[in-house]
């Protein structure tokens, strides 16, 4: 077979789906399904609903991933965020994870997350440049 290679600057969907659907077909015949399922715990304003943050994760073999956490400025330090935390550690648990898992930069909140018992598992210097970005993970057994 002759192959090129080309680059792609933002590449739409055809493109990401051409490179994700191998990966995960041979990420599944190694592994197995990954049960994907998405979850997003949302905070809203009781009066208008409007929605002003909350939590995106996704849990895949069998392992809680929150890609997001937004703390409306308006309800920092009333235990929002806390409260977000033990509802996902609340669903990874019914959903019988292992654990959770996350990232966060040095200038966003790594201490809230060791706070509610995680542990760094990693870090990159220098990302962005002059921060550094933090892996932490929680285990739920």
């Amino acid at each position: 077979m002759s192959t090129r290679i080309e680059m792609t600057v933002n590449p739409g969907e055809e493109e990401l789906a051409a490179i994700i659907g191998p990966l995960r077909a041979h990420n599944r015949s190694r592994a197995g399904d990954p049960g994907r399922e998405a979850i997003a715990l949302l905070v809203r304003d009781e009066h208008s609903n409007e929605m002003l943050g909350g939590l995106y994760g996704e849990i895949f073999y069998r392992w809680l991933f929150i890609e997001l956490l937004a703390i409306p400025e308006q309800t920092r330090g009333q235990g929002t965020g806390s409260r977000l935390m033990k509802m996902a550690e609340d669903v990874a648990r019914e959903k019988g994870c292992v654990g959770i898992w996350l990232d966060t930069f040095d200038f966003q909140a790594p201490g809230f997350y060791q706070k509610h018992g995680f542990t760094e598992f990693g870090h990159l210097e220098d990302f962005p440049p002059g921060h550094k970005r933090f892996y932490f993970q929680k285990r739920l057994d």
